[in-house]
């Protein structure tokens, strides 16, 4: 299953919804797309969901939708991301099959090593800094927490995709890819920064994701 390096996390900019969000992004040649709704109705997330994938059909990109297993069937997405207190990974599989890819969040080496032992296909690991587009955040990482936990990643010969994440800006790609993380997540910064086609573009030129995608 190949996990991209560039993930985006949609929220709705100022002016617009999810979906022109989306399609913004996409139509700068985002390829890896988290649809996370929050405090929303389960059909408006289904409703999204399904335009949602529309959008990364038409341009070659998946859809990974936040919290949902069944609205992951529903909609015909590529995925899902399941947070610690979401429902579990095994449970999501046992729904899903072996063909979906199930992402799973983590702030601490023994949150890495459950969604290891629960075969995730990918760990989210962070918050990098504090971000204001999650309540009830996990205590902040920092550059210094990713070289501790990466260090333990390595050690123990973990080789599931770990993707970073929370608060990340462009001059932190760098730093952060030389911990040794598989790949950057991103949401304000592709959301309300603007010049959405430059900034991906730059955030791939980092990643050097042509040349370094990898299989898991």
């Amino acid at each position: 299953m190949i996990i991209d390096q560039l993930h985006y996390i949609s929220q709705a900019p100022a002016k617009g919804t999810h979906l022109t969000a989306i399609e913004e992004v996409l139509s700068s040649g985002g390829k890896w797309i988290q649809l996370r709704v929050k405090e929303q109705p389960e059909h408006v997330v289904l409703e999204l969901a399904i335009e949602a994938n529309h959008l990364c059909l038409k341009y070659g990109a998946k859809l990974i939708v936040n919290d949902y297993p069944e609205i992951v069937l529903s909609a015909g997405a590529y995925g899902v991301h399941l947070g610690l207190d979401d429902m579990p990974v095994p449970e999501a599989r046992a729904l899903l099959g072996k063909d979906k890819c199930i992402g799973g969040t983590a702030n601490t080496f023994a949150d890495i090593c459950r969604r290891v032992e629960e075969e995730a296909d990918y760990i989210g690991l962070g918050p990098f800094r504090f971000t204001t587009t999650k309540k009830n955040l996990s205590p902040v990482l920092g550059l210094g927490g990713y070289l501790q936990l990466m260090k333990q990643v390595s050690d123990a010969g973990i080789k599931t995709p770990i993707i970073a994440i929370g608060g990340i800006g462009l001059t932190d790609i760098k730093p952060i890819l030389e911990t040794g993380i598989y790949g950057i997540a991103v949401s304000g910064l592709l959301t309300q920064e603007g010049n959405s086609t430059e900034n991906v573009n730059q955030l791939y030129r980092e990643i050097n994701l042509n040349s370094t995608q990898k299989t898991c």
